[in-house]
């Protein structure tokens, strides 16, 4: 899993061999989702509130490095770590 942050328990990642639009993935525990890039909504999964606010605070905050990571993924070449919440 191409890993780019990771932060109380969620590992955040973005594949390699994916699809539009723009997103990444989100795992915790048993729970997954998926989040656009482009309006930071969850647009697939099932996270608890207190995760998906815990994620979107991030992803506020880092929404121009997910871009970025993004496009590495899209062009095949290596991603970003993207600093944890703190």
């Amino acid at each position: 899993m191409p890993e780019i942050s990771r932060f109380f328990g969620i590992v955040i990642a973005i594949y390699y061999k994916e699809h539009q639009p723009a997103h990444f993935h989100a795992k915790y525990e048993n729970q997954t989702g998926v989040f656009s890039i482009a309006d930071l909504k969850l647009i697939e999964g099932n996270l608890s509130k207190r995760v998906i606010s815990l994620v979107l605070e991030w992803a506020f905050e880092n929404r121009d490095e997910l871009m970025e990571n993004w496009e590495l993924a899209m062009a095949k070449k290596p991603l970003q770590k993207i600093p944890p919440l703190v």
